[in-house]
Order: C-alpha cells, then sequence, then structure tokens
C-alpha cells in the first residue's frame, strides 16, 4: 500500500491542506492557528505521510475547493475521495451529505430521514462529527432542527460553519446579523 502524502494550500479562509494516497484524497484540513499547527494535526493522524507538491489529479482538487472558498458554484462531486477507511453508516451519511449544493442546508434529520429513521439524527450528527473530508463532504450545509445551526468540529468551530455558508450564500432561516 502506497504511504500518504499532503500538501498545504492558501484559501481565502487560510491554510487548508488536503492528504492523498494515490490519486483520491483521505483527508481534508481546515486551517489551524498557523501552517505549522496544520502540519501537526496531520501528522498526529497519519505519522507517515509526507509533505510533497501534489500530483495533477490532487492538485484539481485542491483548485476545486479554492473556487468554492472564493464563493464560486463548485459542488465538489468531481473530488475523489477515498472512503475505505469510513464506517459503512458513515459513508451513507457523506454520500447525502455531497448531494447537498452550495448554498442550500438540510438537517440532520431530513438526512436522518433518508436513511430510513428519523431517530438516527444523532448519529447522523455524530458521522458528520468524524467527517475526515469537510468540504468536500460539506458538513457544513447541515443544520439542526428549527434552523438552529448545530454544532461544527472542525477548527474554529461554529464560527468556521457559518463563514462557510456565508462564503456560499446560503439563507439560514432570515436570521438577521446571523454572519456579522
Amino acid at each position: 500500500m502506497a504511504s500518504a502524502a499532503f500538501a498545504l494550500f492558501d484559501s481565502p479562509i487560510g491554510h487548508c491542506a488536503v492528504v492523498w494516497i494515490d490519486r483520491a484524497l483521505i483527508g481534508v484540513y481546515l486551517p489551524e492557528a498557523d501552517a505549522d499547527a496544520t502540519r501537526v494535526r496531520i501528522l498526529r493522524r497519519f505519522h507517515d505521510a509526507t509533505e510533497t507538491a501534489p500530483p495533477a489529479d490532487v492538485q484539481r482538487a485542491i483548485a476545486a475547493i479554492g473556487e468554492l472558498l472564493q464563493g464560486r458554484d463548485n459542488d465538489l462531486l468531481s473530488v475523489e475521495i477515498d472512503m475505505s477507511r469510513v464506517p459503512e453508516f458513515n459513508r451513507q451519511v457523506y454520500a447525502l451529505a455531497r448531494a447537498i449544493p452550495p448554498g442550500h442546508t438540510r438537517t440532520y434529520g431530513e438526512i436522518a430521514a433518508e436513511l430510513g429513521d428519523p431517530l438516527l439524527a444523532r448519529a447522523v450528527g455524530q458521522a458528520l462529527g468524524a467527517n475526515p473530508f469537510p468540504i468536500v463532504v460539506p458538513c457544513h450545509r447541515v443544520m439542526a432542527a428549527g434552523g438552529k445551526s448545530g454544532g461544527f468540529s472542525a477548527p474554529g468551530g461554529l464560527l468556521t460553519k457559518l463563514k462557510l455558508l456565508e462564503i456560499e450564500g446560503a439563507q439560514l432561516g432570515g436570521a438577521p446579523g446571523l454572519f456579522d
């Protein structure tokens, strides 16, 4: 099995990173306090990963993520991700989350109902909290019931979630001052 490689890249929200094996992403990282903190976080999970220039397929994925973070309409469905390390339930949740277009949201309960059991809303939230592909699997587009924002486990927490939704032009129940 090939070893993992990673690359940091600048984005409108800071230094993001991707980790890949062969052509598929196995991790996406939102910015930490600085680039070195992002590197430390990557190496904590992928001990043998090496920082290197990305191959063409991964470079296209980085460009697509950059487009989305610049507010351009890119659903990132062209970005190949490797979910072989992800539990089957999470794969199902991630597939439904990937189907949410930029600028739109769904609730944990709606995704649970689509999975066949509205009582799975908490499990959906836990799966999204473990999402190794934030932005590519747009967990930030999944909200709590009643239009509430819910949580966000990536660096920056809820403020990052709201910033991503703002970049995408999402309308969150018309709540005035939500992005102030």
